[in-house]
């Protein structure tokens, strides 16, 4: 997670995290990158920014955002 702002502190993602799991249903690597999401979603909530101009560090935002709205 080199480079990403981080606005969640490490305590409160330990507690978060169990409830972020992917489902077994679902195809490709799920569940690997729940925080970057996560920190993807804070990021856009406190900028109130549209999720094309979500920083690369977080990943395409196009498939951020797929992954948020399901």
């Amino acid at each position: 997670m080199t480079g990403v702002p981080l606005l969640l502190r490490d305590h409160p993602w330990a507690r978060m995290e169990p409830h972020f799991l992917g489902k077994s249903s679902d195809l490709g690597r799920t569940g690997a990158d729940n925080r970057i999401l996560i920190e993807a979603a804070l990021w856009l909530a406190r900028t109130g920014s549209p999720w094309r101009d979500l920083p690369t560090f977080f990943g395409n935002w196009n498939s951020v955002f797929i992954r948020f709205s399901c």
